[in-house]
């Protein structure tokens, strides 16, 4: 199996809002669920919005979220091609891990529960 890229994710402040703003950029709609800790924008990619405490200094306020099911595989592969894993965690219905890219960009692979 490939991975495919799910979600655009952009931490913030209030994700709601932002959501709001970049759906009237790109003409697309906001999910109606949306709250001021996690919205969506339809399309391709999606685009999700995460609220986080701060704007960590150095962490990404943008990142990919790759989806597969076949995440443990794909991690493996990443940490062969040069990747590090930072972390797993469950959120919004599936299981993530976080990495970083050589250059140490956070990405995260993901597979539905």
């Amino acid at each position: 199996m490939s991975l495919e890229l799910a979600h655009v994710t952009i931490d913030s402040e209030n994700a709601a809002a932002l959501a709001g703003f970049y759906a009237e950029l790109l003409d697309r709609k906001v999910d109606p669920e949306a709250s001021e800790y996690f919205a969506t924008v339809g399309g391709a990619p999606t685009l999700m919005f995460i609220k986080v405490p701060d704007k960590t200094p150095g962490k990404n306020s943008v990142h990919l979220d790759l989806h597969t099911p076949e995440r443990r595989a794909q991690v493996e592969r990443a940490l062969a091609l040069g990747a590090k894993q930072l972390g797993e965690f469950d959120e919004y219905g599936a299981r993530w891990t976080t990495l970083s890219d050589p250059e140490g960009n956070l990405f995260d692979i993901g597979e539905s529960r």
